[in-house]
């Protein structure tokens, strides 16, 4: 279990606003990580993984915006690290997002590389149309790496299949961007 149901034990959370209480965007309500949605922020693992299937449930509890779980994180807290990310914007659950110089991954036929800071996101839509449940409703995300490879599931549609995906390892993190939600039943299987 990533996530306790208690505490933030165990998890960083790093806000853009410094004026903001970091306590103020992410706390536990009910046993779940609840975020406000303002200002930009996340709550990450203190631990890096690699060669995973991450589990996480999440829902909108007012008008749905945008959000990310980001996998692979690697270097300094800022607000969109070097990483990839599985997008939670609404209706774009599964889309993937590249961050970062050397983020990369093979979709299908097609390689997709950031090779500067300068232009540093890629967003690669996902294969389906949206699978989310209804505002107000959990949705369910299974991300698995293995060895460069990820699959991600969205509700039990698979939305992306990739190879070659760099970075392979790093720490896991949930965005605060825009608005409430929730996540709860987040586990992590070693693969």
């Amino acid at each position: 279990m990533l996530f306790n149901g208690e505490d933030l034990e165990n998890w960083t959370i790093f806000v853009s606003n410094s004026e903001t209480d970091p306590e103020d965007l992410f706390w536990v309500e009910e046993g779940m990580i609840t975020t406000s949605g303002k200002p930009h922020g996340y709550i990450r693992t203190n631990e890096s993984y690699s060669n995973y299937k991450l589990h996480v449930e999440w829902k909108w509890t007012e008008e749905p915006t945008n959000s990310g779980v980001l996998i692979n994180v690697q270097g300094k807290d800022m607000i969109w690290p070097h990483c990839i990310e599985c997008q939670l914007m609404h209706e774009k659950a599964g889309d993937l997002v590249l961050m970062g110089k050397g983020a990369g991954v093979t979709v299908r036929d097609s390689s997709y590389m950031i090779t500067s800071e300068e232009k540093r996101y890629s967003v690669i839509p996902k294969f389906e149309d949206s699978s989310e449940n209804p505002v107000g409703d959990w949705n369910s995300y299974d991300i698995t790496t293995l060895n460069g490879n990820i699959e991600v599931v969205v509700n039990g549609v698979i939305q992306h299949i990739g190879s070659d995906m760099t970075p392979t390892e790093g720490t896991i993190l949930f965005q605060s961007e825009g608005s409430a939600m929730q996540f709860r039943n987040i586990y992590l299987e070693q693969l």
